[in-house]
């Protein structure tokens, strides 16, 4: 049984070695790098929380550069880009969509008796410490600036 996200990739790794498959391959090999960089930063073991840190902020980088690629007209350095995004996003939680976000914002609004758009970090807070790696900041943003006055 692989129990965290580091084994579970060093598993994939392997398995894409043997099948000779260099994108994922090479792909794994950037996170584990990512993953062992933070754990020297941190000087402890990673938790899990910090793992999904460490895989968001991959995932977010490789859809940045798909993008910039695409604005530059360099379509098969984004498409790399945005495989290497993929093949991340299966070790991230699934992500709650918009509805599901605007609800738990809503929840959070009532529970926390606020009222006014200055009060939009307490919210932000709240939500990201409670749903961390399931909610997009940016949608949770946008569900608090409509709820908040």
């Amino acid at each position: 049984m692989v129990d965290t996200f580091s084994e579970r990739i060093d598993a994939d790794l392997k398995n894409a070695m043997r099948e000779r498959d260099t994108v994922t391959r090479d792909t794994l090999r950037m996170v584990m790098a990512a993953l062992k960089n933070r754990r020297i930063e941190l000087q402890r073991d990673l938790e899990p929380p910090d793992e999904i840190g460490v895989l968001q902020k991959a995932h977010k980088s490789r859809l940045d550069s798909a993008q910039q690629y695409s604005d530059a007209g360099r379509e098969e350095l984004a498409e790399k880009e945005r495989t290497e995004a993929s093949l991340i996003s299966n070790y991230l939680p699934k992500q709650l969509g918009e509805e599901e976000t605007r609800t738990i914002v809503q929840a959070i609004v009532d529970e926390l008796g606020l009222t006014e758009k200055k009060e939009m970090g307490q919210v932000m807070k709240a939500v990201m410490a409670r749903h961390k790696g399931e909610v997009d900041g940016k949608l949770v943003q946008k569900a608090a600036g409509e709820l908040l006055s």
